[in-house]
């Protein structure tokens, strides 16, 4: 029997490193700039401990690109290696420095703990330099050299200031990496918020005249310099505690962070956790109104200030994509695909950690300021909706401050609503009906009718109205939702009136003959109700269920049985009104017209019936 230790062939891992160790090659910037960011936190950290003889000040990583030599520089003036270092940090790949330092150091700041940063270097070029000066006493600097094979060259070097350079000579199919729109770009996606200053080149700025002379207005003149340009915010708000920021902070970092966004969020979360993990953000309610698709992903996860991503379906709960902000954790893996983030308990405890915030934020707001909480309904309703849909969790506490707008603009929790309309608006087997509206304007002389008979109508004209109530049902025994025109609604209004009906069976058995022939038999199934007789002739309703189901399967895409079921209609004749006797005596035309009003009532009456009732209702007037 033999046993050993595996050991990692260089020959074969340096194309599998240029390959796959990445999904995007723009990944590699971000790694150096990050290891260099590590390499000034460690400064810090080894100066706070007295370990070496430091400041902790002027600390910078800056990022140069010579597109004539072809190549790509990242410095820093940070801890720096000596050749020992770089011999056990570089030549062994995969140990990382970062894990060791941390270990010794246990409240540093350290980005990076797989080791495998700085080998994405590879993926972009055919030649990576090192020169490196170590901040320990009397150090040597060290050249590094390695074009990706199992071979690399190390030397005594020189070099002014402790640090490390890394130089990447590109390779042809890299050369897009010399570009300052590109590099830049890169650098403000993956680098805004690191906690030490990088740089990458210089921008012009305008500035007062150090000398003070005036203008003829009396102002100090202003003279146009060049200044730094550094990339990032050191100091991002959500590393601050919220106790010493005032509303307008949030604000101005919203704008920060999304500048292309004229309309201010109507509240925000901040979030800072110690335990039993760490976790800082802050979070953004947009006004979303009824659209959401094109707000979703604006959630930015970050890992000690390092972008990770902001394509968080999968890895947050659902209904948080609709949210805007940022959520930093070090607890978040940085060098691992999306895919192994929607698996990290980690990643699962923080999505709950949050989902309970928002609700504890919006249970908050509900409690001590209703009022408030009603004028922003409108707005963030249709969060709250999704959110009761998609996380169980977090349904549980939002039935608590979940509203319904009525008709008339109030509103009311279900529990309240249920109370109010518990005695007037039941069925016959005594569960309770919500009337509701989809659109005031279309449903209107349906909303008259119930409103009438002292009904409360509601009003749900959002996108996920069909998903919702069907939800509601489900976990609300007894409890119905019915749209105002729907054919059960009218059932409702009928049962409760009680009329008897001024038309026999036979009549009515022959009247309905006579109204087939006018209608299209596939489209509208005839019934009769007994309402006042003041009431319209004619009412178009639909089944309840069909046309939520089709709503439903429309929302999903449309797929599904009921998403290619025709539509299909009643026609709801009125029993008590005049008109059925004078169609019964043959007055067709008089019947015609009236279904036409019907149909028109309801939008349906379209194309050439809709030019023919036009015709006819013009003969009629002369």
């Amino acid at each position: 029997m033999e046993t050993g230790t595996l050991k990692v062939n260089t020959a074969n891992i340096f194309p599998i490193i240029k390959k796959f160790l990445y999904s995007d090659h723009e990944i590699f910037l971000r790694e150096l700039v990050s290891n260099a960011v590590d390499a000034c936190q460690k400064v810090k950290s080894l100066a706070i401990a007295g370990d070496i003889k430091h400041e902790g000040k002027d600390l910078k990583v800056e990022v140069v690109a010579d597109k004539k030599s072809k190549t790509l520089t990242v410095r820093d003036n940070g801890i720096g290696m000596t050749a020992d270092e770089i011999e056990k940090y570089i030549n062994q790949i995969a140990f990382s420095g970062a894990e060791e330092f941390v270990e010794k150091y246990k409240d540093a700041q350290i980005i990076g703990h797989f080791g495998l940063g700085f080998y994405s270097a590879f993926m972009v070029a055919q030649r990576v330099e090192i020169i490196s000066l170590s901040h320990r006493d009397a150090a040597t600097a060290v050249y590094w050299s390695c074009d990706g094979s199992p071979n690399f060259t190390m030397r005594d070097a020189e070099k002014d200031y402790p640090g490390t350079e890394i130089t990447l000579h590109l390779a042809e199919d890299s050369l897009e990496f010399l570009e300052d729109n590109r590099i830049e770009g890169i650098l403000t996606k993956y680098c805004k918020f690191l906690p030490v200053p990088v740089q990458f080149g210089m921008k012009k700025e305008w500035i007062e005249d150090p000398s003070g002379e005036k203008d003829d207005k009396g102002n100090t003149k202003r003279i146009e310099t060049e200044v730094e340009n550094i990339i990032n915010n050191t100091d991002p708000l959500w590393m601050k505690k919220p106790a010493d920021l005032g509303d307008e902070d949030y604000k101005n970092f919203y704008r920060e962070l999304y500048p292309m966004t004229f309309e201010e969020p109507l509240f925000h979360i901040h979030i800072n956790v110690d335990y039993p993990f760490n976790l800082t953000g802050v979070l953004y309610f947009p006004r979303l109104k009824n659209s959401f698709e094109v707000q979703k992903n604006r959630i930015a996860l970050y890992s000690n200030q390092v972008f990770i991503t902001d394509e968080v379906k999968n890895i947050l709960p659902e209904f948080l994509t609709l949210l805007q902000g940022v959520v930093d954790s070090p607890d978040i893996p940085l060098n691992v695909s999306r895919s192994f983030l929607q698996e990290d308990a980690n990643v699962k405890k923080i999505s709950s950690h949050i989902t309970k915030k928002v609700a504890d934020k919006l249970q908050g707001i509900f409690a001590s300021d209703r009022a408030d909480y009603e004028k922003k309904w409108d707005d963030i309703g249709m969060f709250v909706h999704y959110g009761m849909l998609t996380e169980e969790k977090f349904r549980e506490k939002a039935e608590k401050f979940s509203l319904f707008k009525t008709y008339e603009d109030k509103y009311f929790t279900l529990d309240e609503l249920k109370e109010k309309v518990k005695e007037t608006q039941k069925d016959k087997k005594g569960g309770i009906i919500l009337l509701y509206a989809s659109n005031k304007e279309d449903h209107h002389s349906a909303i008259d009718a119930a409103r009438a008979r002292g009904y409360e109508v509601l009003l749900m004209d959002g996108p996920l109205t069909a998903h919702l109530i069907s939800n509601i049902e489900m976990k609300n025994t007894g409890l119905h939702f019915k749209r105002v025109d729907a054919d059960v609604a009218e059932k409702l209004i009928e049962r409760d009136d009680a009329l008897p009906s001024a038309l026999s069976d036979d009549e009515k058995t022959k009247l309905k003959s006579t109204l087939e022939e006018i209608v299209s038999k596939e489209k509208y199934m005839v019934e009769f109700a007994s309402l006042s007789p003041t009431d319209a002739p004619f009412i178009i309703t639909q089944n309840e269920f069909m046309r939520r189901m089709k709503e439903q399967s429309a929302m999903g895409g449309g797929g599904g049985f009921y998403g290619i079921m025709p539509e299909t209609y009643n026609l709801v004749a009125n029993a008590n009104h005049p008109l059925m006797s004078a169609v019964m005596n043959g007055e067709k035309e008089k019947a015609k017209q009236a279904i036409d009003l019907a149909l028109l009532a309801k939008g349906l009456l379209k194309g050439e019936a809709l030019t023919e009732f036009v015709k006819r209702s013009w003969g009629m007037i002369q």
